[in-house]
């Protein structure tokens, strides 16, 4: 779709840039009203998203600000097979599922099944992960298996975060919210040339909240934010033929502990239910189960990135991007969510790696072309001790505490090329390739203590029991993922392309295994594989005014790691008093689905987007001692069906443009885990959101209006099951079931100046 970028009188200030969006109008020299071009990266080169033979959704930053988004997990609401939410007991910790792949849990040894890229950046662990919008260009959702173009293989999809480039004329944004629980939001952003050559830029942000709830017990705030962040870039462009890029990020997190609402009274306490979901009796953070890290619960993340384009002809570009990243977190998971010390948990995640990826990219007429080399450093750790303060099995030392730290290592690298041929004007055939050789080094010591609190936690006066677990091991993974894709135009306004696409994801180590009781553990866990086969048809109609891009696509999944721990008893007595982490490697699944999304514009005030899916994921195969459960499981995080429809209404007002979009999202019945368990899990339900936004027409000002889930749903998002009821098994003595939810209604406004 060939577009003029001539703006009309009563166009739309921003656009949302996906088939889902909110389209910008624009008006050829006829006054033939047309939608925006929307511009991705999705194959290492800027295409037209309708040009592209994947399954790809791609939203701008100025249209992210249009609906007020204020984390990526918003997305999911309007992007077809997607969930994205905060991890249990976190606020930044991210758990990503596209098409029924992604991981639940954040420990060391396990990868994510959805990849996420912060400007070309792999980020290998979920901590810090639940990125916040700001200084945004655009953000890329992949679906399906990426290896063939990006850094690391990814068995599901992939999430290109990609921030703002810095303008070639002095820039300043400063953006300021006020809304519903004291929500304070600040954000600058700033840029200019230092002569011809250079530029620099900087965006500070604070993102600050009450709680959607109280703590009870401590009288903090529950549910809270307390966010600051910043991030340096420069540019250096010495010649036509070279750009170098540097930025440095970093975060601080200081949000209070996050405990889950518990659906039953306390078995050993008696205390009641309370009346609030987003209210809690956690007492850990003030507990001596957690002195070790003085009740702390926070979250420091930073990153730095240097990129260099070289362009060695008109048609071959040499690319490099080096970075390096950290992340340190201390948490409070307060399991029990009750002043009691029953079952509490302090822990640590430190997080390193390093990453160097060189790309060859070559284009002429009939040929497109990626050629990459991909290294990986990176140290994954964790430390935790998880006390039950009510159990005493030795006089004199009150409660029993089992200590986990596990450190596993990865050192990977990768050689990988896409090409894509265009066999006629019409009919183009890609072919990839991905050779991965991935080395998983462990290093787990897990023990059992009697007291509150392991010696690595300052409790020197525990009493060591026993130790469960206690090896080092290390083994190499290697894997070949093909790619072939065949795409045919059908006409300027349609195509269609159909493709078989592979996705691995190696094995490793699980640091809360006994090895003690299970040898295997030190065997590790096996690889994953997804086989993908995709067919779609990208369309535009109604002269440039619609557009409907759908795929059907089906998934054959092989040996899906499946992470989880149990309680288990280790004197006899019929009380758990310990727990073993559990790694499954499912037979094998199916999933398969039907997606759309699309946007119409009915004239050039009025539009609609839409979205679809629907998914058919089950568990063909899995085996548990011997027998074949695959009826008693199911895969996680992936609702059935899921909608979305927008509707977008502009017009001049004040002598600049208002804009009003009302949508509505839907999402079937969620399976928090593989095993059912109705307390945690989450029933179908609707969201409706709602903006109204006035930019002025010199595009200085923008004054907006955000409210979201506007019906107040109480939307389920993890939790933990260690009670007496529906669950694998218990641990503690209060019936330790707990649900997290997401935010409640809300409603945010903001005025923004832009220089």
């Amino acid at each position: 779709m060939k577009v003029r970028a001539q703006r009309s009188a009563l166009a739309m200030a921003v656009v949302l840039a996906s088939a889902t969006e909110i389209p910008a109008v624009h008006a050829q020299d006829s006054d033939a009203l047309m939608l925006e071009e929307v511009v991705v990266t999705a194959r290492r080169r800027s295409e037209n998203l309708q040009d592209v033979p994947l399954a790809v959704t791609a939203f701008s930053g100025d249209a992210l600000d249009m609906r007020g988004i204020s984390d990526i997990s918003e997305l999911a609401q309007a992007v077809p097979s997607v969930t994205l939410e905060p991890s249990r007991a976190t606020s930044t910790t991210l758990t990503a599922f596209i098409r029924g792949v992604g991981q639940q849990d954040p420990l060391a040894g396990f990868e994510q099944g959805v990849a996420l890229y912060l400007d070309d950046v792999y980020i290998a662990r979920p901590q810090a992960a639940l990125l916040d919008v700001y200084d945004v260009e655009r953000i890329e959702v992949l679906r399906g298996p990426q290896g063939t173009l990006y850094g690391r293989n990814a068995v599901g999809g992939a999430i290109k975060y990609v921030t703002r480039r810095l303008g070639d004329e002095p820039e300043l944004r400063l953006k300021a919210s006020y809304g519903s629980y004291n929500q304070v939001d600040l954000v600058g952003t700033g840029s200019m040339p230092l002569g011809d050559t250079v530029k620099v830029g900087a965006t500070v942000a604070s993102l600050t909240r009450d709680g959607f709830g109280e703590n009870r017990t401590t009288g903090d705030e529950h549910y809270d934010k307390d966010l600051f962040a910043y991030r340096l870039s420069a540019e250096w462009a010495p010649a036509d033929s070279l750009l170098v890029r540097l930025a440095y990020d970093k975060s601080e997190d200081k949000t209070n502990p996050v405990a889950g609402h518990r659906p039953y009274p306390g078995a050993a306490s008696g205390a009641p239910v309370l009346d609030d979901i987003y209210d809690t009796r956690s007492g850990a953070s003030e507990l001596p189960s957690t002195a070790g890290i003085d009740g702390n619960n926070e979250i420091e993340a930073e990153g730095f990135m240097v990129s260099v384009d070289w362009d060695l002809s008109p048609a071959a570009t040499l690319r490099s991007i080096t970075a390096w990243r950290e992340d340190y977190t201390e948490s409070v998971i307060d399991f029990d969510s009750l002043a009691e010390m029953d079952m509490d948990a302090p822990v640590i995640y430190d997080n390193e790696q390093f990453s160097q990826e060189f790309q060859l990219l070559y284009s002429s007429e009939r040929w497109n072309a990626v050629a990459g080399f991909y290294y990986l450093d990176a140290t994954a750790s964790n430390d935790f001790d998880v006390v039950l303060g009510q159990l005493n099995v030795i006089p004199g030392f009150p409660g029993i505490t089992a200590y986990t730290g596990g450190e596993v290592d990865t050192e990977a690298w990768s050689v990988f090329a896409d090409v894509t041929y265009n066999l006629t004007d019409r009919l183009a055939l890609s072919v990839g390739g991905r050779y991965t050789e991935d080395e998983r080094t462990a290093d787990v010591f897990r023990g059992q203590y009697a007291g509150f609190g392991s010696p690595f936690f300052g409790n020197d006066g525990a009493l060591f029991l026993a130790a469960t677990s206690d090896y080092e091991a290390d083994k190499t993974y290697t894997d070949f993922s093909p790619r072939v894709n065949l795409s045919y135009a059908v006409s300027d306004d349609v195509t269609l392309y159909g493709g078989y696409s592979q996705g691995w994801k190696a094995g490793s180590f699980d640091p809360r295994g006994a090895n003690f009781v299970t040898p295997e553990v030190e065997k590790g866990f096996d690889p994953e594989t997804l086989d993908s086969y995709e067919i779609g048809v990208k369309s535009s109609w109604l002269g440039g005014r619609a557009v409907t891009n759908v795929a059907v696509f089906y998934s054959d999944y092989q040996d899906m790691q499946i992470p989880g721990s149990i309680g288990f008893d280790t004197d006899g007595d019929g009380v758990n008093d310990d727990f073993v982490g559990t790694v499954t490697n499912a037979g094998q699944a199916e999933i398969s689905g039907i997606e759309l999304e699309g946007s119409v514009l009915f004239s050039e005030h009025f539009s609609a987007q839409v979205a679809l899916s629907f998914l058919d994921a089950s568990i063909e195969e899995w085996i548990f001692n011997g027998v074949d459960v695959s009826d008693q499981r199911e895969v996680q995080n992936t609702p059935e069906e899921m909608a979305y429809l927008g509707l977008t209404y502009t017009n001049g007002l004040l002598g600049g443009d208002v804009t009003v979009n009302a949508n509505w999202s839907y999402k079937g019945d969620i399976t928090q885990f593989e095993v059912p368990s109705p307390v945690l899990d989450q029933e179908a339900y609707d969201v409706i959101n709602a903006s109204l936004v006035w930019i002025s027409g010199d595009q200085h000002w923008l004054l907006g209006l955000y409210g979201k889930n506007l019906a107040d749903e109480e939307i389920k998002t993890a939790g933990y099951c260690f009670g007496f009821q529906d669950c694998p098994s218990s641990l503690g003595l209060e019936d330790n079931t707990t649900v997290f939810y997401a935010p409640p209604r809300t409603v945010t406004a903001t005025v923004e100046y832009r220089f």
